[in-house]
């Protein structure tokens, strides 16, 4: 039997016996009364962590996201974002549809727009025009593979947000990737922010769950919208309770996810018929170019050798480090490509 050594996305993790065992034993209750223990605790300690005075538990990173707007918004507003925001590339259109707003977007290497790049993409107040309202940053960037906003670029954009009055969000599924790469708290990111989304199901290993942090007022507002779009749980805490073991337990260990990734890069670099920009690879994504057969192709020879990858367009494909794949599975991996690619 081939081992499969899966690679496709953080979000593919199973719990561990220990995330298993927390589960099983959490005091849960009914959370749209605010009866949950578990889920409060939840709340609470990753308020703490990101500097936030409240924070709202939700089953995805794209409920938080897409909450976070209709917070923000009233419908014909239009809000600023880069043109490969997971907001608006795979969230189903939900600006437009939960919304009923404008996506204004910025063109950018990597996901990261710059203070003067927003000013650009700001509407002049015009008749015509749909009013800006808020600003996205996604901090990591997913199909920026994995890109960290500096923090000095972070203040700048922020400096010329709220010089036009606008609201700022900040998509932090994988902000847990920009701190253990960096060591800069996720509390002094997330300061330049009005809401703050980070997810527990992707690189800490979580079964379900993301949270959106901010002020006691915006979370009130956002604990109505969670529950106007199907958001409210009852007995959650039985998946909280895997959020709250990875919150406490997982996060140093994102570092070997980070090393994985870079081990794969270096020796991805090294392989003809493969490009790829080792500057570009900072956390647990790497996205490479294929130039030796079609990346669907490519994909296919690999998930026959055990590999499991994505393309992300028609030469490029994407790997993704994470808690079920070790230092072991990425050597592996590497004599499977290269096997793949003679």
């Amino acid at each position: 039997m081939i081992r499969i050594i899966d690679l496709r996305s953080d979000t593919i993790t199973q719990p561990t016996p220990e995330m298993r065992r927390a589960m099983a034993e959490a005091p849960v209750g009914d959370d749209v009364f605010q009866e949950d223990p578990t889920i409060g605790e939840l709340e609470r300690e990753t308020a703490e962590i990101l500097g936030k005075p409240a924070a709202l538990y939700m089953p995805s990173g794209t409920m938080t996201n897409q909450v976070a707007l209709r917070c923000h918004t009233q419908p014909g507003d239009e809000v600023v974002m880069c043109e490969n925001a997971h907001i608006y590339y795979y969230e189903c259109g939900g600006p437009a549809a939960l919304s009923g707003v404008m996506c204004r977007l910025l063109r950018t290497r990597r996901g990261m727009f710059t203070a003067d790049d927003l000013r650009a993409g700001i509407r002049p107040a015009n008749l015509h025009f749909p009013r800006t309202r808020l600003v996205c940053v996604e901090n990591t960037h997913n199909r920026g593979g994995g890109s960290i906003w500096p923090i000095e670029q972070v203040a700048e954009v922020a400096q010329a947000a709220r010089q036009a009055g606008l609201g700022m969000h900040m998509d932090g599924a994988r902000l847990w990737n920009a701190t253990a790469a960096t060591g800069i708290p996720e509390s002094e990111y997330a300061g330049y922010f009005d809401s703050v989304s980070v997810c527990f199901s992707k690189g800490l290993g979580a079964p379900v769950g993301s949270a959106l942090a901010g002020s006691e007022e915006f979370i009130a507002r956002a604990r109505h919208i969670r529950k106007m779009f199907g958001g409210g749980m009852r007995q959650a805490g039985i998946i909280a309770a895997g959020a709250l073991h990875a919150l406490r337990n997982h996060r140093e260990r994102l570092a070997d996810d980070h090393a994985n990734a870079r081990k794969l890069a270096e020796a991805l670099a090294a392989m003809a018929g493969i490009e790829l920009d080792l500057t570009d690879v900072e956390t647990n994504i790497v996205v490479f170019r294929v130039t030796s057969m079609p990346a669907v192709d490519f994909v296919a020879k690999l998930q026959a050798a055990g590999v499991l990858l994505l393309t992300m367009g028609p030469e490029t494909v994407r790997a993704v480090t994470n808690l079920t794949v070790a230092a072991a599975g990425i050597d592996a991996a590497i004599d499977a490509f290269r096997a793949v690619l003679k």
